[in-house]
């Protein structure tokens, strides 16, 4: 008589054999891969042809350089596919490891003759340091992102009045891919968008729609993606991105069926053209994606099958299908068989060589990197999920080793404080308090840090900035000197024909004047197009600026509690402090938050300040029955700053107990007033007693918020209005009012 446990077992046996059947099969033939030379030419005069596609019916793939030659890995048995828009598709069937040569008749006269007549020597030289740019910048891809962006530049540079849209497209669009790789998503989907305009691309739209997903944007990379399932001519490995793509789309979009159809076409489409990476990602993603609909049977198959595959791979690709797996058990409480997975990780990552030294420039760092610090953190959140924390003090100890060492402050910061709750429970307050004070420290040096970062990102995406305003403005001057080309050629031809086309003579100044008249408009939109682009980077900067000067402020009353030595106040104000703080951090990206979440975050902030100043001032937020909140957009933190000045200038001096009253009313359909109001001291008071270094000192919150506003109104036609005066006749009180327009 089977229990249902051995029915379970027999059923996840059954699922891992059939999803593994192709996988296993396909594996072994990756061994014996050999490296393909050759070169594409014209067969009359043996002309170079660059950027031909070539690619195997496996799924590998490369480009022919400037000279025409390439390099691919690839069996015995392949067929070698030469696609190009100059010729017609090329098949040849791999028999040995002999070069192929590729030889297209016809491409010299076609081709070749009518650059004789087009291009001048210099304009060819052009071409050819146009490709050897691309091809530097492509090599610094990953490892130096402004080495990369600069050869871009450069690549553009010798284009000059030469026309060449192919050539333009190749380098916005390897400039896109540049971007997308070190996730500056909005980058790479302006560039993009560029080198389609330019010139239409498949792999141009399949990378536009993967950055789409990257960045969040669901709906618009379906949109872009779903017309390519109907190419005929896409070679296997892009067809199985387009589908791994698409399947990301939906399973963002919470569409999980259409998710794992799009996964399962991808994945019978990589085991048929034995693409091993492929198979292990779709099988994992599977994984995922029938763990978000609870069929854990399912689910573990496909983890299974992608663990089984891995180890066939490398040990690096093994640790990260392990770790993937490692979470899955974690998310079904199956902590025994996670500390066992997490373990065996463990223990092979300490056998692979430490990473070498890191190549100078900026690179890009992954927060999903997986370290031997991450593992022991989770290992013992495992162990204390089962209430065993003598086995987890171990592992967090070796974790905040480990992490310290390998300056993680992050990892550092969550394990000490994981260690003093476990040292808490078990009763040992001293070291649990010991343990605190560490995490204390920890925390200010990682907020130390992040102020760092935060200085450092801004600088960098001004650099960034400054490197793409140069490729545009080398774009319009393509653009100029493309135009000045054609109306020269216009005017030499007018001048030669006078006598007999004087016809011909008035449509071309026509032509002229028009094509000055659309330069003309272009270069006005770009203008135009700059200015909102130098907006968004002041405002990002001044939000940028926002986030700690908010953070100190706030910590100031943490201090407070800890200075009086009072752990349970703190530990709820911190408590309470860390759902402000992830609140705030969420939405400082943003322009505009619904007026439901900026009154949430600023009864929260008051609800904090009054626990500090609790004999200084009562508080009470009101929001008119008619209002419809949820219809209203509002900057984020714009309110913050006003009522901190009312409690910390206004209402801390009070020598009573003083108020604070928080109003929204609707004044029409279309705006809302948002009133502030405190019966304290007073402006005039506020600033006669201050310091004389507080006189000299602007209020930081205060110049911030009018900046904003100032942009914000420039940019969307004077939304927000805001006006402060004295409450009372005898100037104490302040009232501050704002007004608020829906659209």
């Amino acid at each position: 008589m089977f229990t249902k446990v051995m029915v379970k077992r027999i059923y996840i046996l059954i699922v891992m054999m059939l999803v593994s059947v192709f996988g296993i099969a396909q594996m072994g033939n990756n061994q014996n891969q050999i490296e393909i030379k050759g070169s594409v030419m014209g067969k009359e005069n043996r002309t170079p042809i660059a950027q031909v596609q070539v690619s195997t019916d496996r799924g590998n793939y490369t480009f022919t350089n400037s000279l025409g030659e390439f390099k691919i890995k690839a069996s015995l048995g392949d067929v070698l596919i030469f696609e190009s828009p100059e010729f017609e598709t090329v098949r040849h069937r791999i028999t040995s490891n002999e070069d192929v040569d590729v030889l297209v008749e016809g491409y010299s006269d076609r081709r070749s003759s009518q650059r004789i007549k087009k291009e001048s020597i210099s304009e060819r030289n052009s071409l050819a340091d146009h490709q050897r740019f691309l091809d530097s910048a492509n090599l610094y891809k990953k490892t130096d992102l402004e080495k990369s962006i600069d050869f871009i530049a450069q690549s553009i540079e010798p284009l000059g009045s030469s026309g060449n849209k192919t050539e333009l497209a190749k380098s916005l669009s390897a400039l896109g891919e540049i971007y997308m790789y070190h996730e500056q998503y909005d980058l790479a989907i302006t560039n993009f968008k560029d080198a389609l305009a330019a010139r239409e691309s498949n792999k141009t739209k399949l990378l536009l729609g993967q950055v789409y997903v990257l960045n969040g944007d669901f709906q618009k990379g379906e949109e872009m993606l779903l017309p390519l399932v109907d190419v005929k001519n896409m070679v296997p490995y892009q067809r199985v991105e387009l589908f791994e793509a698409l399947g990301d789309a939906n399973k963002g979009m919470s569409k999980l069926r259409d998710a794992q159809e799009y996964y399962q076409q991808g994945l019978v489409i990589a085991e048929k053209n034995q693409i091993s990476p492929k198979v292990i990602d779709l099988s994992s993603k599977m994984g995922a994606a029938f763990a978000s609909e609870n069929r854990s049977i399912e689910a573990e198959g496909f983890y299974q099958n992608s663990l089984s595959l891995s180890k066939k791979v490398a040990p690096e690709r093994m640790i990260q299908e392990s770790e993937k797996v490692a979470d899955f058990y974690n998310q079904k409480s199956r902590y025994d068989d996670e500390i066992q997975l997490r373990k065996q990780s463990l223990s092979e990552l300490n056998q692979l060589p430490r990473p070498s030294a890191p190549v100078e420039g900026r690179g890009v760092s992954r927060a999903d990197t997986i370290t031997s610090q991450r593992i022991n953190y989770k290992i013992a959140n495992a162990y204390i999920a089962q209430e065993k924390l003598d086995e987890a003090i171990p592992y967090l100890e070796k974790s905040i080793v480990e992490a310290d060492k390998e300056d993680d402050l992050v990892v550092q910061k969550d394990a000490t404080r994981k260690l003093s709750e476990v040292y808490r429970n078990k009763g040992d307050y001293t070291k649990a308090l010991e343990t605190y004070q560490d995490y204390v420290a920890v925390v200010d040096s990682l907020y130390v840090r992040k102020e760092q970062e935060i200085s450092q990102a801004a600088r960098f995406s001004r650099e960034i900035a400054n490197t793409q305003n140069r490729i545009s403005s080398l774009e319009q001057e393509r653009e100029l000197n493309q135009s000045k080309y054609s109306l020269a050629v216009t005017e030499q031809q007018l001048y030669e024909e006078t006598s007999k086309r004087q016809k011909w003579i008035i449509y071309s100044l026509i032509f002229g004047i028009a094509l000055m008249a659309f330069t003309a408009f272009l270069y006005y939109r770009s203008n135009k197009q700059q200015k909102l682009a130098n907006n968004l980077l002041a405002l990002k900067s001044l939000r940028t600026q926002m986030n700690p000067h908010f953070i100190f402020n706030a910590l100031n009353s943490v201090n407070n509690y800890i200075a009086k030595s009072d752990e349970r106040s703190a530990n709820r104000f911190l408590s309470e402090f860390s759902v402000l703080m992830r609140s705030v951090l969420e939405n400082s990206e943003q322009d505009f938050i619904s007026l439901t979440q900026e009154l949430e975050l600023l009864e929260l902030y008051v609800k904090l300040e009054h626990s500090r100043f609790q004999d200084k001032f009562d508080y009470k937020i009101k929001v008119d029955d008619k209002v419809d909140v949820d219809a209203f957009q509002i900057p984020p933190m714009l309110l913050q700053p006003y009522i901190e000045n009312a409690i910390w200038h206004g209402l801390r001096y009070k020598e009573e107990k003083g108020f604070l009253h928080i109003k929204v009313d609707q004044l029409t359909n279309d705006m809302l007033e948002i009133t502030i109001e405190d019966n304290g001291i007073g402006r005039k008071k506020s600033a006669a007693i201050k310091t004389a270094n507080q006189r000299k000192q602007k209020s930081k919150g205060m110049g911030n918020i009018k900046k904003r506003i100032q942009i914000l109104n420039d940019m969307y036609k004077n939304r927000v209005e805001v006006s402060i005066s004295d409450l009372n006749e005898d100037q104490t009180g302040t009232k501050v009012s704002l007004k608020l327009k829906k659209k």
